[in-house]
């Protein structure tokens, strides 16, 4: 015989202060999604003036004006990539912002639903980013402590 969770049965209802927090929540979300917006656009603005900035700052250090460039072609692919990594978290608030207003506005649940899954995905995904920083962490505090023993 199957289980039943106790979810299946239970049927939630929102009173009219918690519409009001998940209400001031949602303007919150969408406010920090146009911000995060703004910020990976000048993370992008700034990659690709970076090579430029670096060309011109190398040429003015002696014996730097090899690496200049080299060094912004760098710092600009290792700043597309931050704004890649920024996008999704920041997509999927806003969304879930937008989606949230767009249920309050309208009355209408299948929105409200949408914008719970994008909640979801953006917990997800920082979840999954956490993990992987913590991954990175741990191996290259291993990597660090094996460095060690062999400079002994």
């Amino acid at each position: 015989m199957e289980e039943n969770s106790v979810f299946e049965k239970f049927e939630l209802q929102l009173d009219q202060s918690s519409k009001d927090f998940l209400k001031e929540t949602v303007k919150w979300a969408y406010f920090l999604g146009i911000v995060g917006f703004v910020g990976i656009g000048l993370i992008l603005v700034f990659a690709i003036f970076a090579s430029a900035i670096f060309a011109t700052l190398g040429s003015s250090i002696p014996g730097m004006a090899a690496y200049g460039s080299s060094f912004g072609v760098v710092i600009t692919f290792i700043y597309i990539i931050f704004g890649a990594i920024y996008f999704f978290p920041v997509y999927y608030l806003f969304k879930f912002g937008a989606n949230g207003k767009k249920a309050f506005r309208d009355n209408d649940n299948v929105a409200l639903t949408a914008s719970f899954g994008y909640l979801k995905s953006h917990y997800k995904f920082i979840g999954i980013f956490m993990i992987a920083i913590l991954v990175l962490y741990g191996l290259l505090f291993v990597l660090s402590m094996f460095g060690a023993l062999l400079g002994r």
